[in-house]
């Protein structure tokens, strides 16, 4: 079974850890890195061949830069971004409109990761 790549940019540590709990809990996932630094997300993105990137917490002030930049030289990645002060989510995809999740569960995360279908989005 190919496991889904998962690199996580993502802090506060309490916020990391259920992240990181939640993916390990998953026989077909793989966590394959955590950064902090932006630039380092670039870096470690290319190098690890990552399916997907989780980053928190976002500011609800738009679509962070970073993920217009990974999404253009990573046109098959999947970006989950988590905003700590709305309580959402952000589903990024290369020619895709972005969607928002409100209040998202481990449940709806997961199911991104995974391709299936999206669910009812707020």
């Amino acid at each position: 079974m190919t496991k889904i790549k998962i690199l996580l940019s993502s802090s506060p540590k309490l916020l990391s850890d259920v992240i990181r709990r939640l993916l390990e809990d998953q026989p077909d996932m793989q966590i394959i890195g955590e950064v902090s630094d932006p630039l380092q997300l670039l870096i470690t993105t290319q190098d690890a061949f990552a399916d997907a990137v989780i980053i928190t917490p976002v500011k609800s002030n738009g679509i962070p830069r970073i993920c217009n930049q990974l999404l253009v030289e990573h046109p098959l990645l999947k970006i989950i971004t988590l905003d700590t002060d709305s309580d959402s989510a952000f589903y990024y995809r290369l020619n895709h409109k972005r969607l928002k999740f409100q209040a998202p569960s481990g449940f709806a995360i997961l199911s991104i990761l995974r391709g299936d279908s999206i669910p009812p989005v707020d």
